[in-house]
């Protein structure tokens, strides 16, 4: 296919990959991220020193479980906290979701 063939020609130029995933669109789950194809390599740049632990951690939680467990695993964590600074100030805690 075309667009996969553009996508892996300017896919190194990029510092940050948004992937969807189909089956959680189809399961009409939204956002539909495949969250362990996406991310940055910019991480540090973006997120205070404090926070980027906590970032990592939430990453790691959320690859080890599968697409849609994922999603709705970050889906509530959204849903009950009112910002991300409280999203991984609990992380930070040690507590999952």
């Amino acid at each position: 296919r075309m667009d996969e063939l553009i996508f892996q020609e300017f896919k190194g130029t990029g510092n940050m990959e948004l992937v969807l995933d189909r089956k959680l669109a189809d399961k009409r789950i939204f956002p539909a991220i495949d969250i362990p194809k996406s991310g940055t390599r910019k991480e540090e740049k973006l997120f205070p020193p404090q926070q980027i632990e906590a970032v990592r951690k939430l990453r790691r939680m959320l690859v080890e479980l599968n697409p849609v467990e994922a999603m709705e695993t970050l889906i509530a964590l959204v849903r009950k906290y009112r910002t991300n600074d409280e999203v991984l100030a609990y992380l930070a805690r040690g507590y999952v979701a």
